[in-house]
Formats: C-alpha cells, structure tokens, sequence
C-alpha cells in the first residue's frame, strides 16, 4: 500500500504544471457558454459487446468539437468505451492545435442482483461498484488534464430504476472515498465529485427521498448533478402537455411552440424543486443539469399512438430553449444525447430510447443542427465513413408532414 501511495505522490508532483494548464471543473461548470455539455454513448452497434474503436470516437470528438461542445458525460468504466474515449482525447489534442475537451467520468453503482427477477435495493454489488469506482480513479489519475468530475452512479436512487437502485448511502459512500482520496492528496485536489441522479432523488419529488443519507450526500457532493425529462411527462405527468382552450384554433406549429415552452417551464420548475430543498438544508451549492433530452421518434408512449411529443422539429425547440435559459443561469447543462444509441431497445428500433441523439446512428445531422450543416460547420467530417448530411434530405416540408400538435385540451 505504502508503495502505491508513494507511486501517486510522485505522478501528482509530475503532472502539477499541466493540472495548472487546464481549468478546473468549477470553472468549466460555471462557464456554459465557453464550455457546453452533452451525454456522450459511441456505441453504434446492437449490443454493446461491440465496442467503439479509438478511431471512431476521434470521428465522433471531431464532430462535437466542431459543434462547440468542449464537456462529456460518461456513465461507466466497466466496458473499453471509458478508456478508448480519454486515449482518443489526448490523440487529438496532439495532432489538432487547441483541441480541448473534457470528461464528467461516470461510475455505474448498483444493487446487488441488479438486472435480474430479484434485485435486492437493500445490499450493494459490493464487487461491482468497487471495481466501478476504482476504475474511475485510476482513469482520472492517468487523464487528470481531461478528466474534470466523477459522477457516482447514474440515476441510481430513483425507485422508477426498479432493476437496480440503490439507497442514497451507498452512493454516499463512495463520494466520502473520493472526498478523502482529494483531502489525502491521492487525486487532483480540484477534481469535483457528484452523483448524477433524477430530480426526485435529490428530494425535489416525494418526500420519501427525504432520508438522512440524502441530506449527508447533498452535504458531501461539489455540486449537484439533477435529471429533468419533461418528454416522459407527456404520457406519465401531462397537466403540461396539450392544448389550451384558447389555442385551440392556432396552427399546428403554434401549439406545438407553445407547449414546448410549458415543457422548458416544466423542467424550470424541477430544477428550482431541487434547489429549494438543497437550501432548506442550510446547503449552497452549484445544480447543474446532469441530463435532459427529447427524442425524435417512438412507437410508444410518446410517440403517434401516445402523447404526440416526439419529433425532430420539438426536440430542436427543447434543445434550443434549455440551452438559452441554462447558459444565462450559468448552469451547465449535459443534452441528452449526442449520438443515438440504437442498443438502448435493441428489441424495438421504434423505442424511444434509441433515439435522443442530435445525430443518427450513421452520422446524419437531425433538425436541430440543419444549419450548423448549411454554414459548412461538418464538411469534410465523417462518422462511419459517410460524410453528414440532413436527415430528410434537408427538405423541411417532408418533416413538417410528420409534425403532430399535442391533441388533448387541458384547463
């Protein structure tokens, strides 16, 4: 052990000069407009047992880069995704002058027999969640210039995540490790540490998450990391989503716009939720957006069948209303997400899930980043050996014929 610790001691006294270089994770966080976020996943297969190579995550920085996002969310350091990702960073930073980008690097946390008939919520994976956080640690410290945060577990406290979540203190857990790591000079003393967890779960919900080892991590985290899915409430909370009475005779486009602006109104409300209960523990600190997104198909609940909320006209009008609002609040905001992720309901290619990205699987620039493609912001940029171009094949009256207004009336 000793020996470890004097192997750390001698990288950090190493690498000071280049933590120095870089900026630091409040720096990055409280700065959204030099530094936007997006949830990053460079899967592009059915099943992730097919992992992206070093080569097609460097296609994929290229094209955020290109779009101006400068911070990554990850979710876990189980698969070679993690790692391939932080090597394809430091790649480009050599071969292209001024290339920054930086990592918000997840740690999957879990309950024991998570994702089976009989998840315990009451015990840990003990093994798994170890490995998990370690991993992490040994990433951060051979990335420390691009690794920023470490988010343990990924809505791993919400009771809807009824295949695997956990109780607030074993998350707590490993933060109070990592906090004591910094404290002891075994990881970058500005490094930051979250848990990127749903509103709900950092008691903006149900007082039911009120417990007091909610209260001791709101205490122990650098700063908040919350969930806010206004697209899911359309089937499952929709007091928001329809049309009033007195829009009734607008254009479709009309309602559409207008309740899209309830949705952000909606996911305003969500984050302030979370802050009141933060500061009514006494407690000031940053909340960030640690995810939000709006999918641009489903065969489901949000879908044509369901509450009509998903296309590729509504999630640019989301994408642009959070970013305006986040980067005036100085909040950082992680979109969800940049490519879709078609393992994500692998059964079902008609999923919601599999369809967040601001970008298709093959590299086609949806709605949202049409005029990034007009003003040549992708040219000569691939992803799987194809050029980008628009998804409808740039014709907006082909998309607009998809286009349905929310069809209930609400008071």
């Amino acid at each position: 052990m000793r020996s470890w610790l004097v192997l750390l001691f001698i990288i950090f006294n190493f690498s000071a000069v280049g933590w120095a270089q870089s900026p630091t994770a409040k720096e990055i966080l409280s700065n959204p407009k030099r530094y936007p976020a997006i949830s990053f996943g460079g899967y592009r297969a059915l099943s992730r047992d097919t992992q992206p190579s070093v080569a097609e995550l460097k296609e994929d920085l290229r094209l955020l880069y290109a779009l101006n996002i400068r911070l990554l969310r990850t979710y876990n350091t189980r698969y070679a995704e993690a790692s391939r990702l932080l090597q394809a960073i430091r790649e480009l930073k050599k071969e292209q002058q001024g290339f920054e980008m930086y990592v918000m690097l997840g740690a999957w946390i879990q309950c024991k027999n998570a994702f089976t008939p009989n998840p315990d919520h009451k015990i840990e994976d003990l093994a798994g969640n170890k490995a998990e956080v370690n991993r992490a640690v040994k990433l951060c410290l051979q990335y420390p210039d691009i690794v920023k945060i470490i988010a343990v577990g990924n809505e791993s406290m919400v009771h809807w995540a009824a295949t695997y979540f956990v109780k607030p203190g074993v998350v707590l857990k490993y933060v109070n490790k990592l906090q004591a790591m910094k404290k002891r000079r075994q990881l970058p003393a500005n490094l930051w540490i979250t848990s990127s967890d749903n509103f709900a779960s950092w008691g903006g919900g149900e007082k039911d998450y009120h417990l007091p080892e909610l209260k001791q991590l709101i205490r122990a985290v650098d700063f908040i990391s919350m969930h806010t899915y206004p697209m899911h409430d359309t089937h499952y909370n929709p007091a928001f989503w329809g049309v009033l009475k007195e829009e009734i005779a607008l254009s479709d486009t009309a309602k559409i716009r207008l309740a899209m602006n309830r949705a952000v109104a909606y996911a305003q409300r969500q984050y302030r939720s979370v802050v009141q209960y933060m500061r009514s523990l006494g407690v000031e600190k940053p909340v960030h957006i640690g995810e939000t997104g709006w999918a641009t198909f489903c065969n489901g609940f949000y879908g044509p069948a369901g509450s009509q909320a998903t296309d590729e006209y509504k999630q640019s009008l989301y994408y642009q209303a959070m970013r305006s609002w986040t980067e005036s609040e100085g909040i950082s905001c992680f979109f969800f997400e940049a490519f879709d992720e078609i393992w994500k309901d692998a059964a079902n290619p008609g999923g919601s899930e599999n369809h967040f990205g601001l970008f298709t699987v093959d590299g086609q620039a949806k709605y949202v980043l049409w005029k990034q493609v007009d003003e040549g912001g992708f040219d000569q940029l691939k992803r799987g050996g194809k050029f980008i171009h628009k998804t409808y094949q740039g014709n907006f009256d082909h998309l607009y014929r998809e286009l349905k207004a929310p069809n209930k009336v609400i008071e």
